[in-house]
């Protein structure tokens, strides 16, 4: 009989989901931080998705609009990806830059 795997209260698992959703650091980081296995907290953020997904109205159906912290969650996770695609945007234009001298 191998280990016990530790039981995480539904609090718990939701915290971390709301550390994954922010943006402000990578997932692998948050994992390592919480003691916990990065592929663990995936799949409560598959999970944890598709419940809101399922329980929370959606915008255009019935007139309702998303809740302010859902949209502030959707534009820190905007914002973060277009920062990383500027970044990649400044690498690859210094890069064609050095080429073509």
């Amino acid at each position: 009989m191998g280990p016990k795997r530790p039981r995480f209260s539904a609090e718990y698992r939701q915290e971390a989901v709301r550390l994954t959703e922010t943006g402000a650091k990578p997932l692998t980081q948050i994992a390592r931080e919480l003691g916990i296995h990065v592929e663990t907290l995936r799949s409560w953020r598959r999970r944890y998705r598709a419940t809101a997904r399922a329980t929370a109205p959606q915008e255009g159906r019935d007139g309702a609009v998303p809740s302010l912290e859902e949209e502030n969650r959707r534009l820190r996770r905007e914002n973060a990806r277009l920062l990383e695609e500027r970044e990649i945007l400044k690498k690859a234009t210094a890069f064609f830059a050095k080429e073509s001298r």
